[in-house]
């Protein structure tokens, strides 16, 4: 095996969403970074949906821009659709969704890798881990050199043991065209790792010169997209429509007539699918009622014909995927550029992992994406993003960045899957969060700014412009709730239109805008001033007064289980010694090996009266 001549303090492996927001949080925080994979020209490559955001995932990305990640700038620069989901409901789940240029995504994303400091990028495929003393030193390459590091981030995506079925026809590969990653999950196992297998798929690819879209209904974006980046007042570039068609009775007759041929249904495929993105096949058995199903003909890009047809990810034979898409109204005459396909691919327990994504089972290596069974981009790049960071710090010498399930869905995110684990692919809702009225999309920077700032990750200019954001939003909260409209003061027809005839005493601009319906727009005609606040300062405002009692409600449920989440447990402690503990517990506790005991409180089976005892325990040793 060749050394390498240069030594890293982080090796991120995998060019996928993770391992990008990895090696860029590393770098940046001034670590010397080397960024391996198996193809250089497939870096940020959309494989599945070209689009970022959606419900919950939004909320990821609005959180790893607010931390100093790339992902929101991307997607600003390279967005061809913007919309705002769930406008109707409230603010704690409205959520951002783009369609994305998807080379233009990829592109603009290696060109920012490229210029970045302290990175070096090389295309390799990592075979194996370089190991001293029970800690991961460097990795072994299937050309014969070894690079070594101080840490490792693996973020492998769907290229372990990736093996891709059509119909009864299956082949190695990472993804359609790529070459999967032959080795590296074997050699985890005998290191002691829990692999298992997952299932995932996409659609085919359509050719939109071969689709009817007058026949289609349209769907645009919003008249005036809002940025993903907290760095960013507006998005500049024209919007392209999406097309909204419709699956059919016949539809579903072509896909049952190929079921005895479908790798998930004659038993080939091992893994175990996403649950809530199932494949058409698998909603057309599971809901045999439904006459239709949904789908959006989502551009590929602007200089491109492909579309992508949303909601329609297939493992059926070729055949059945012609005579499938072209039964659906409008697509009748569609050719496909490329077919759906569905790919197996090794995956590790995250019940290994620490909260900083660091392995249990070997210091110095983290892990984050599909590597511990999520699905999405987002929640990838979230995962990579955390990895990256804590890799650098660990390298200072510093404790690692761990958030809370009450500042950010990544935190609540990576608690599930280290205190749960998974045997499914995870995806992010905002039904995971107990605290999302916190963790609104809108307050992403309020939340984590100031986190980004203090590990050197977020610049100067972007850290200054926020705290004058944050500056103006507390001063006005403060005026709006001295500043009072008097009776007199207020006249008769406003009084009339503001349902406030026969007010007797002042009124604050505060209680009025605590009203329901009312807005910063109305509070205009008495305090002109407050239109020429930036959009999202009036946001803010408006937010934070109508929704304070509940916000209040959930700062206190918070500030209640703080004592459970700041209380670690010794990594040493033997919990078959605890006595009073049930032998059900000893187990789950030595088995998932919770680093805090609001970690141990959420593992199943583990009761209020065990933690009670545990912590007894831990105070006996001398644990406050």
């Amino acid at each position: 095996m060749i050394v390498y001549e240069k030594n890293y303090d982080v090796i991120v492996v995998g060019a996928g969403h993770a391992g990008c927001e990895a090696a860029l949080a590393a770098a940046r925080m001034g670590a010397a970074t080397l960024f391996l994979t198996i193809n250089l020209d497939a870096i940020a490559l959309m494989s599945c949906n070209p689009a970022i955001g959606g419900l919950a995932k939004g909320h990821l990305v609005k959180e790893i821009d607010a931390l100093g990640g790339e992902m929101g700038r991307n997607i600003d620069a390279t967005g061809i659709q913007f919309r705002v989901l769930n406008t109707k409901k409230g603010p704690a789940v409205r959520a951002s969704r783009a369609q994305a240029d998807k080379q233009q995504y990829r592109l603009r994303m290696k060109y920012v890798l490229e210029q970045q400091d302290r990175l070096d990028l090389k295309q390799v495929e990592v075979t194996g881990l370089y190991l001293e003393d029970d800690a991961v030193a460097g990795v072994d390459t299937k050309g014969g050199v070894r690079y070594l590091g101080k840490t490792v981030v693996l973020t492998t995506g769907t290229f372990m043991r990736g093996l891709i079925h059509i119909g009864l026809v299956h082949y190695p590969g990472g993804r359609a065209g790529d070459l999967p990653s032959i080795g590296l999950s074997d050699h985890l196992a005998e290191c002691g790792f829990e692999v298992g297998r997952l299932k995932t798929g996409t659609p085919a690819r359509l050719d939109g010169r071969t689709i009817d879209f007058h026949r289609l209904e349209p769907q645009y974006g919003d008249e005036n997209p809002i940025p993903f980046s907290f760095s960013n007042e507006r998005i500049d570039q024209p919007q392209v429509p999406c097309h909204i068609a419709y699956t059919n009775q016949k539809s579903h007759e072509i896909i049952r007539s190929g079921l005895d041929r479908s790798p998930l249904y004659a038993g080939i495929i091992e893994g175990i699918g996403p649950r809530y993105c199932p494949s058409i096949e698998d909603k057309v058995v599971r809901f045999p009622d439904k006459d239709r199903h949904q789908t959006f003909i989502e551009p590929e890009g602007r200089d491109t014909v492909e579309v992508y047809p949303s909601g329609m990810s297939t493992s059926l034979p070729i055949d059945i995927q012609w005579a499938f898409y072209r039964s659906i109204e409008g697509l009748e005459r569609v050719e496909i550029m490329r077919p759906a396909y569905a790919i197996e691919y090794d995956y590790v327990n995250p019940i290994q992992l620490h909260a900083s994504l660091e392995t249990k089972v070997l210091r110095n290596l983290y892990h984050a994406g599909q590597i511990n069974g999520t699905s999405g981009y987002e929640e990838a790049a979230a995962q990579g993003l955390m990895a990256g960071i804590n890799a650098a710090l660990r390298v200072r010498g510093n404790e690692p960045l761990v958030l809370g399930r009450s500042e950010a869905y990544i935190g609540v995110m990576i608690d599930d899957l280290v205190t749960l684990g998974t045997k499914e692919p995870y995806r992010m809702f905002t039904s995971r969060a107990e605290y999302r009225l916190l963790l609104r999309e809108d307050n992403a920077d309020l939340r984590l700014r100031e986190k980004g700032y203090a590990i050197g990750l977020l610049p100067d200019e972007l850290w200054h412009s926020f705290l004058q954001k944050r500056d103006l939003i507390n001063e006005r909260l403060e005026f709006l709730g001295k500043e009072r409209l008097t009776p007199s003061a207020a006249g008769e027809d406003l009084l009339r239109d503001w349902d406030l005839t026969g007010m007797q005493n002042a009124i604050s601009y505060e209680q009025l805008l605590r009203r329901p319906e009312f807005t910063c727009q109305d509070l205009a005609r008495i305090y002109p001033d407050i239109m020429n606040l930036p959009e999202s300062v009036r946001d803010q405002l408006e937010i934070q007064i109508k929704y304070k009692g509940y916000i209040d409600r959930q700062l206190e449920q918070v500030e209640r289980a703080a004592k459970l989440e700041d209380t670690k447990i010794p990594a040493d402690i033997d919990f078959t010694s605890i006595s009073g503990l049930s032998t059900e517990i000893q187990e789950k506790l030595a088995r998932f090996r919770p680093d805090t005991l609001g970690q141990a409180s959420r593992i199943p089976g583990v009761t209020p009266a065990g933690i009670t005892m545990l912590s007894i325990a831990m105070k006996a040793r001398g644990v406050k």
